[in-house]
């Protein structure tokens, strides 16, 4: 991370500064206290998007989060939060290990309240993203003619193309487990599941249904081509997909379900659009076919995995099927779809999903 350019972070409609100082030196729960300290100063600007009851003692505000993320407020041996109380002047309650509610703030000051729930806000935000992802918003592309066409694929480069570097049948993605990806989530509770489901139930009803026209849409599978800028050292290769009329609509219709969970928290804003892609080779599957590729950043207390992998020259692949037709598909349903899980398909096991017809 440079120092000119932070990281920026969305809270409440304000955008704020997050220090990078102490960045690099988090590696266990111990360092929490400190990890708080480098960017406290970044969040003591009142922001009217929380709601502050008065009451008989003074002010009171609420934060709703999971259980998991409490340790990180709290700090080692209370640390973080005892920071906190005393430089906001306020009271911060909060539940039991285990046990999901909310934490409350309670202090003599309007504004002590508020600049402690900023930076808790902060501190929960920090903290999700270093959690592994753990669901995301996806169309599945595994029907049977796609499926079928795919392995014609993994057969011929296979043929054609084995001599190449880094080319061999455990770099292909698993045909029943192709997919869309819309945007990665980070749901910590039955709760935030449950959130998610009825966010995309209000998406269907404020522009899906208007876009789809209630009806599926037609979509073809066709041509691949690479992530990196390097052909000849591939880590992803992917299948385009587009829509058979030739309109915008499917990557519409995604952008606005992004930008729609992006709003929410509920994705992390780092790109204002969707690429619409189907991963058909990853140099990840090398070593692990259940890996999914960027995704595995962190472990679920927040340490950094470094993935190595064996890139592969696909400048054959490419010469030979820049033009390879996939299939046709109808896509009908929108799928939360959690990491790591198989139906009795064997795709991804799916938490709930809207259909367009």
């Amino acid at each position: 991370m440079e120092v000119l350019r932070p990281q920026l972070i969305r809270l409440g409609g304000r955008i704020y500064r997050k220090n990078p100082i102490q960045e690099q030196t988090y590696q266990h729960e111990e360092e929490d206290e400190d990890f708080c300290q480098g960017f406290m100063e970044c969040a003591e600007e009142p922001c009217d998007a929380y709601e502050v009851v008065q009451t008989q003692q003074g002010f009171r505000c609420t934060v709703k989060a999971p259980s998991l993320l409490y340790k990180h407020i709290v700090g080692k041996r209370g640390d973080t939060r005892k920071k906190l109380e005393v430089e906001t002047k306020t009271s911060i309650s909060i539940p039991k290990p285990g046990q999901e509610g909310e934490i409350v703030i309670t202090g003599q000051h309007r504004s002590g309240v508020i600049s402690a729930r900023t930076r808790i806000d902060v501190l929960l935000l920090t903290f999700r993203r270093k959690q592994p992802f753990t669901h995301f918003l996806a169309f599945f592309l595994n029907e049977v003619e796609v499926q079928e066409r795919f392995l014609k694929f993994q057969e011929e480069v296979l043929e054609k193309c084995s001599m190449d570097h880094g080319v061999d049948s455990s770099i292909f993605q698993n045909p029943r487990k192709l997919h869309l990806t819309i945007g990665m989530l980070v749901l910590l509770s039955e709760q935030e599941i449950q959130q998610t489901c009825e966010m995309l139930q209000q998406c269907k009803k404020e522009f899906i249904d208007d876009i789809s026209g209630g009806k599926p849409l037609e979509v073809e599978m066709a041509g691949i081509e690479y992530m990196n800028d390097d052909p000849g050292m591939v880590d992803v290769l992917y299948a385009k997909v587009h829509m058979k009329d030739g309109s915008n609509r499917l990557q519409e219709l995604v952008n606005r379900v992004l930008e729609r969970f992006q709003a929410s928290g509920l994705i992390v804003k780092e790109w204002n659009s969707v690429k619409l892609h189907a991963t058909v080779m990853n140099t990840l599957f090398r070593k692990d076919p259940n890996a999914e590729g960027r995704y595995n950043l962190y472990t679920a207390d927040g340490k950094y995995i470094f993935k190595e992998r064996e890139s592969f020259d696909g400048r054959n692949i490419l010469k030979l099927f820049e033009n390879f037709y996939f299939g046709t598909l109808k896509l009908n349903s929108i799928h939360i779809s959690q990491r790591f899980t198989v139906d009795s398909f064997g795709n991804y096991a799916s938490c709930g999903q809207i259909d367009f017809s």
